[in-house]
């Protein structure tokens, strides 16, 4: 199948020469092509370039030897990558949401039984294939939105059955979707109940049993641990991240959200793919990435939410760090996978110029997930996932109207998304 998109306004994130991430002072740089064509073969992204390049015979093809979409006015993006979800969870959380209204914390709604534990107790009540339906729901919902790839965590399992029952439902939609799905075992999300009074009995449950289990049925890619206050130490994130690694997890981590938690310096020391939230990350976590191939990866949709202070964007880049952007899709602080949203709120809230959002959510974000080699940019070779928007003056404009839907067709895979 050959499908040709002509006539774009302009053609964003264009790459001749394919990078991993871009970095500092280079993520205000975004590569453009104003009256641009893509030409898509299957799955990929065969050519791109200026109409004016592009050969006659491919212009006026044959009938049937094409699908062609005309662009003029529009823009065309690769689609978002999202490399922070929980995505797979039963039920919502807007009881939670009022207690916050009324002012009690995120430590004070945990303590009286909500947060993850109650999302844990939700998801132990509802079905495999209920849960696996309700995601859907959701992963619809942000393929329209514009995401291209995602990575979904579990954790609100905090039992072996109820973990792997999560992870069976990612792998599932793995193989529902066009979606591209990244996997990570996140059983050190909570202690859970059962457990307060013993965490080592717990600890050892992810570690002796939980853990194996995962990686011999290879239901996951990655492995996390929420490392901070009232949660889990740097002492226990260290054991439970060994042990993934020994069964070829890659580490990523939760860090710095509620408390200087030491996170980020563990995760640099176990080459974590990423380390994410960041709210109280300072100049000495700065320093420790920059001398690391780990990447920050910020949550403003999190801490807009929470009324958590915002992460260091601005300081990370001007230090010549990469960031990348998630939405952390979950129920109790983060209810939203729009990652055009985030873009938003990564100018307004984090002093982030458009060219550094874009970048933070295409190929910093897919070095996130481990995928930057076939996706995230516009190039020669790489997956065709991307998204055409409505007609709109500049690709300034697409963060700057934060409430308005602007996508106006998906293509992933080379598919037309209907």
């Amino acid at each position: 199948m050959r499908l040709l998109i002509k006539n774009i306004k302009e053609l964003v994130q264009t790459e001749e020469v394919p990078r991993l991430k871009v970095c500092g002072k280079e993520m205000a740089i975004l590569s453009t092509i104003s009256d641009a064509y893509v030409l898509i073969e299957n799955e990929s992204i065969i050519d791109f370039g200026r109409m004016t390049e592009l050969p006659k015979d491919i212009n006026e093809p044959e009938p049937d030897s094409f699908t062609v979409l005309d662009a003029s006015g529009q823009f065309v993006f690769p689609s978002f990558c999202d490399p922070h979800t929980h995505i797979v969870f039963a039920g919502s959380r807007e009881q939670e949401f009022v207690d916050k209204i009324r002012g009690l914390s995120y430590e004070a709604i945990a303590r009286r039984g909500g947060g993850i534990l109650n999302s844990a107790k939700r998801l132990h009540e509802t079905t495999e294939d209920e849960l696996f339906y309700q995601s859907m729901r959701r992963i619809d919902e942000i393929i329209k939105l514009g995401t291209g790839a995602v990575e979904i965590k579990s954790g609100y399992g905090l039992n072996t059955e109820d973990e792997l029952k999560m992870l069976r439902v990612i792998r599932r939609i793995k193989d529902h979707t066009l979606l591209e799905v990244k996997s990570t075992f996140l059983g050190a999300h909570a202690v859970p109940y059962e457990y307060v009074n013993n965490r080592e009995q717990y600890i050892e449950l992810i570690i002796n049993e939980m853990i194996p289990i995962v990686a011999t049925d290879d239901l996951a890619d990655y492995i996390d641990v929420f490392c901070d206050v009232g949660f889990f130490t740097g002492v226990e994130t260290e054991r439970i991240l060994m042990a993934g690694m020994k069964y070829g997890l890659i580490p990523k981590l939760h860090a710095n959200e509620l408390g200087n938690s030491g996170g980020v310096q563990i995760g640099v020391k176990y080459n974590a793919l990423s380390v994410d939230h960041l709210e109280r990350a300072g100049d000495e976590e700065i320093r420790e990435l920059l001398d690391s191939e780990t990447m920050p990866t910020l949550l403003p949709g999190s801490a807009f939410f929470n009324g958590l202070p915002d992460p260091p964007a601005r300081r990370m880049i001007d230090s010549g760090l990469s960031i990348a952007l998630a939405s952390d899709y979950n129920p109790g602080s983060s209810p939203s996978g729009n990652m055009k949203l985030v873009m938003s709120l990564g100018c307004i809230k984090l002093k982030i110029l458009p060219e550094e959002a874009i970048n933070a959510v295409t190929i910093n974000s897919a070095y996130a997930m481990g995928i930057s080699e076939t996706h995230g940019s516009i190039a020669r070779g790489k997956v065709a996932n991307l998204f055409i928007t409505k007609e709109m003056p500049s690709y300034s404009y697409f963060p700057y109207a934060f409430g308005s839907n602007l996508i106006d067709k998906v293509i992933l895979k080379g598919k037309v998304i209907p």
